[in-house]
């Protein structure tokens, strides 16, 4: 009888030791980390494909009218992004991209590594292959992923209320038939149109600022009055006059 009783107990404990790890083991399981999986962690003077990666989820996180180079190494800037993507969620604010870093990240993106309120086909209306721009169908694609991410961390400034995409990558023919200038960066897939919302054009041209975006077209600049252009060229300018920049 003491046997059995011992037996009994022993049974109970291995089976709540089993539902305890099991609650372990999924306590803070990525919402989708299929795209992407860091193996390591990552702080200033390390560099490899692992920091390219993060570079362009904190693309976002560059700092006002600064852009974040995706160049695998972890230098200041690097680190500067990390500490205000870390503030921006609550986490604990060391610079150092760990576990904690990795998880919100992966709560932040789907499975083909686009973050969870932004979408290719959000970003592409032109056609399904990429192609017919000003750069191969590969590069538009990748700097489509890189303009939502800076899109995903503009929403979440602004209190994670949706943002509406117009238009975004065309090829030549897209371009033409809408009137787009000959040398659109829409072409090379790294602009995005805004249209208002929850928010004003003016308060989405103002808060872009701080967001990783080069080029800034809004009300006041030529045929930008029902939108806010947001673009990844080779040097700043922003021109929205109406709304003070």
């Amino acid at each position: 009888m003491l046997r059995r009783t011992v037996r009994l107990l022993l049974s109970v404990v291995m089976i709540m030791a089993g539902v305890l790890a099991g609650t372990v083991a999924t306590t803070g399981t990525a919402h989708a980390d299929g795209c992407y999986t860091w193996s390591r962690t990552l702080s200033e003077g390390t560099s490899g494909a692992d920091v390219t990666q993060l570079q362009i989820r904190l693309g976002g996180y560059a700092g006002y009218g600064a852009v974040l180079a995706t160049d695998g190494d972890f230098g200041p800037a690097t680190k500067a992004a990390v500490t205000r993507f870390q503030q921006a969620y609550g986490l604990s604010a060391d610079g150092v991209a760990g576990s904690q870093t990795f998880n919100q990240l992966y709560a932040l993106q789907d499975d083909d590594c686009t973050p969870v309120h932004f979408s290719y086909s959000e970003l592409n209306d032109c056609n399904s292959d990429w192609s017919g721009g000003a750069v191969s169908a590969a590069t538009a694609k990748s700097n489509a992923l890189r303009t939502m991410w800076k899109l995903e961390a503009l929403r979440h400034a602004l209190g994670d209320q949706p943002i509406t995409v117009t238009s975004g990558f065309r090829s030549y023919s897209c371009n033409s038939a809408v009137g787009g200038a000959s040398d659109s960066r829409h072409l090379y897939g790294d602009a995005a149109d805004l249209a208002a919302g929850p928010h004003s054009l003016c308060t989405l041209a103002q808060r872009a600022r701080y967001h990783g975006f080069r080029g800034i077209l809004g009300p006041g600049y030529p045929g930008h009055s029902d939108h806010t252009h947001v673009d990844y060229r080779a040097s700043q300018y922003w021109s929205a006059s109406s709304c003070g920049i």
